[in-house]
């Protein structure tokens, strides 16, 4: 048998095999169970339009604000690590392996109840804000490390022309080499904000008030008292609904770096 022969023959059974576990699930399914317990169109309407004017907003505005202030400090450490004194590297390397290694959950758990607890301290914003504090802890430290990379990745001989027009090494970095950094980076950067978006979804551990809710604790909370779980897959559509274009925009910036190299 010709070896282009095998390779369809390969691909034909493949295709059946997929074909006869996709009829099977469709078969076997107890549609009629999904649809009540999954796919309620009056569940899926009672969430509304809170959950878009509430649940939806907070969740884009606590990315945000975990983004921006990730970026500061992500950006604060990545200098800390580039830099030539010694315990400023040792410090930005402390963080951003520390942080990297907690799961991020339980870093918001610490400033929601350990913080409190242990200094007296109330982060402002409440629970929303000591969950927030967490996750822009936690994203700071991956950040530095996208940014760090960039820097690296900028040619060495676009510092040494920079240097040599008589430009201050502060200078060369904030107008020279950041500029080209956040450009490599930019891929990278908008996949860290889609998996922030997501990441909201852990701040329920800090007990989020009725005005605070982001779509996951709005949708937890309807599932309880409603026995239904419609509301988690309206809140799962309404997160592809954010995330997908970003992931897009991920792709096409990629694509389009790769066009300008």
């Amino acid at each position: 048998m010709k070896r282009s022969t095998r390779r369809r023959l390969i691909q034909g059974v493949l295709y059946a095999v997929f074909a006869a576990v996709v009829l099977f699930i469709i078969l076997s399914a107890d549609w009629g169970r999904i649809q009540s317990n999954f796919l309620d169109p009056e569940v899926a309407a009672a969430a509304f339009p809170e959950i878009v004017t509430i649940a939806a907003k907070n969740t884009i505005v606590y990315t945000a604000i975990a983004f921006v202030g990730g970026m500061l400090l992500g950006l604060l450490l990545a200098l800390m690590k580039l830099s030539p004194v010694l315990p400023y590297r040792w410090l930005a390397t402390g963080y951003i392996e520390l942080f990297r290694g907690l799961p991020a959950l339980l870093v918001i758990f610490g400033f929601a109840y350990a913080v409190p607890i242990a200094f007296g301290w109330r982060p402002p914003g409440g629970n929303a804000g000591a969950g927030l504090i967490g996750l822009i802890v936690v994203s700071a430290a991956y950040i530095a490390e996208t940014i760090r990379a960039g820097i690296e990745a900028v040619p060495k001989g676009q510092v040494e022309a920079a240097r040599s027009l008589g430009m201050n090494p502060a200078w060369t970095m904030l107008t020279v080499v950041l500029p080209q950094a956040f450009r490599i980076i930019t891929p990278p950067l908008t996949n860290e904000l889609v998996i922030l978006i997501k990441d909201t979804s852990l701040l329920f551990i800090a007990g989020m008030a009725i005005g605070d809710r982001e779509l996951t604790t709005f949708a937890r909370d309807a599932l309880t008292s409603q026995a239904n779980a419609t509301p988690l897959v309206v809140a799962a559509l309404l997160y592809l609904v954010i995330t997908l274009p970003l992931t897009q925009l991920v792709a096409k910036l990629e694509r389009h770096n790769k066009r300008g190299r």
